[in-house]
């Protein structure tokens, strides 16, 4: 079966508040295989390099600040169309904008503390994915 993958990260705002689980099982729910999974904390300057491509961005020090603020779960995901399915899942960035249903509007905060990451393309999710999982990680 041709597979592809994506992606996502748990974010500390929602590991901290015990929905991390709640989110995994909507994960494995539409359809998701979890490849790879670990949970992880981040240094300042390794969530710096996660999200370099924001560097001149205002928000790039408060983002780096507040992802290094506690745990994070980083997981590779499978299935289908992974990319595309996986954002229509967690809905939009502003949990405001977000669907009915999605990850972000039922467990997000507000734009920055906005429960998960996800890959926004599939070269993105092997970018980001290789960041977190080395290749005897992954299987």
């Amino acid at each position: 079966m041709a597979t592809n993958r994506t992606f996502t990260m748990v974010k500390p705002d929602a590991v901290a508040d015990g929905y991390s689980g709640a989110i995994l099982k909507m994960i494995e729910e539409a359809g998701f295989r979890i490849v790879a999974l670990k949970m992880v904390k981040l240094t300042k300057e390794r969530a710096g390099k996660f999200y370099a491509v924001h560097i001149e961005r205002p928000f790039y020090n408060s983002l780096c600040t507040y992802m290094s603020s506690g745990q994070i779960i980083a997981a590779i995901l499978e299935k289908d169309n992974a990319v595309a399915d996986f954002r229509k899942l967690i809905g939009a960035t502003n949990p405001v904008d977000a669907a009915e249903g999605t990850v972000r509007k039922l467990y997000a905060k507000s734009m920055e503390s906005n429960a998960v990451h996800g890959s926004d393309s599939d070269e993105n999710a092997e970018i980001e994915g290789n960041f977190f999982f080395s290749a005897l990680d992954k299987f």
